[in-house]
C-alpha cells in the first residue's frame, strides 16, 4: 500500500506540472495548489482579481484578507499565490540546516513547498518582487511552522527577494473590509440590469450632493433610488462601483459606513 501511494503522490506531481501548475504571470498564471487541492483551515475562496483578472485560489479567511490588501494598490502589476519552490533546492536548504523537510504524511514523500504570495510591483526595469507566507500569528509558537519558514526565507534570500511573514497582526481591518465592500463592483456587469448610462446619471447625481457632505450615505443613495425611479439599493451600489474605480476618491482606511457621511479626499472626478 505505501508503494502504491507514494506513486499517487508522483503522478498527482506530475500531473500538475503537465498542466502547468505555478508558472506564468498575470492571467496565464496557475497556482500550484487549488482550493480542491488541499484540506484549508478557516475560509477557502475563490476570487477574480483585479490585477491579474483571473481566478485567485486562497486557503483561509487571513489569505484573503492579504489578497484584497495587495489587489488594491495600482502599483502592484502582479499577485501570483501559492507559489512552488524548487524541490531539490528547498531539499539542500533543508539538508543544509539540519532541517526536516516537509513529507506527505500518508506517504512520506517530499512534498513542494510553497509561497503564500509573491508579488510585483512596477514594470520593466522598476520592477520588484516581493515574497509573503501567510499565518495566524499563535502558529508562529509552532518550532516546526518556524523551521519551514527558515527554508523559504533562505530559498528568497538566494534570489534577493524580500520574504516576510505576515499575520492578521499586520492588517488594517477597516482598509479590508472597505476594498472586499467594493471589490466585486468594479466591473459594470456585476450592476446589471443597471446600463453604464444610468450609472453616470446617478454619478452626476450623487457627486456633488456626497463633495457637499450634508447628509449620510444611504440617505442620499435611497433620494437618488427614487428620483430615478430604482429598486431599493441600486445606487449604493453604483458608489461602490465607483469607488473601486476610483472615481469617488475615499480613505479607505477609515470605515464604509452607509449610516454616515462619506468622507471624500478629492473632488469627484465629474466636477473636475
Amino acid at each position: 500500500m505505501a508503494k502504491r501511494n507514494r506513486s499517487i503522490t508522483q503522478r498527482v506531481r506530475e500531473k500538475r506540472r503537465k498542466e502547468g501548475r505555478g508558472v506564468g504571470t498575470g492571467k496565464d498564471y496557475k497556482p500550484e495548489l487549488r482550493i480542491q487541492d488541499v484540506s484549508s483551515i478557516g475560509l477557502a475562496t475563490r476570487v477574480r482579481g483585479w490585477t491579474t483578472d483571473r481566478i485567485h485560489h486562497l486557503m483561509s479567511k487571513l489569505e484573503l484578507m492579504v489578497f484584497f490588501t495587495l489587489d488594491w494598490p495600482t502599483t502592484v502589476t502582479d499577485i501570483r499565490e501559492q507559489f512552488p519552490l524548487d524541490l531539490e533546492e528547498t531539499q539542500a536548504i533543508a539538508d543544509q540546516l539540519a532541517i526536516r523537510h516537509p513529507r506527505d504524511p500518508k506517504t512520506k514523500e517530499l512534498v513542494v513547498m510553497t509561497t503564500d504570495f509573491v508579488v510585483t510591483v512596477g514594470s520593466g526595469i522598476n520592477e520588484v518582487m516581493y515574497a509573503y507566507t501567510v499565518k495566524y500569528a499563535k502558529q508562529l509558537k509552532s518550532r516546526r511552522v518556524m523551521e519551514k519558514f527558515e527554508i523559504e526565507r533562505v530559498y528568497w534570500s538566494r534570489r534577493n527577494i524580500s520574504w516576510s511573514i505576515v499575520t492578521e497582526l499586520d492588517i488594517a481591518g477597516a482598509f479590508v473590509t472597505n476594498v472586499e465592500w467594493v471589490h466585486f463592483h468594479r466591473d459594470l456587469s456585476s450592476l446589471a440590469p443597471i446600463s453604464a448610462a444610468t450609472v453616470k446619471n446617478i454619478e452626476a447625481y450623487l457627486a456633488p450632493r456626497l463633495f457637499s457632505q450634508l447628509s449620510p450615505l444611504r440617505l442620499l443613495t435611497d433620494e437618488s433610488d427614487r428620483a430615478f425611479l430604482l429598486s431599493p439599493g441600486t445606487s449604493l451600489s453604483v458608489v461602490r462601483h465607483l469607488i473601486a474605480n476610483r472615481r469617488l476618491e475615499v480613505d479607505m482606511k477609515t470605515p464604509i459606513q452607509p449610516e454616515t457621511i462619506l468622507r471624500l479626499t478629492a473632488k469627484p472626478l465629474i466636477l473636475q
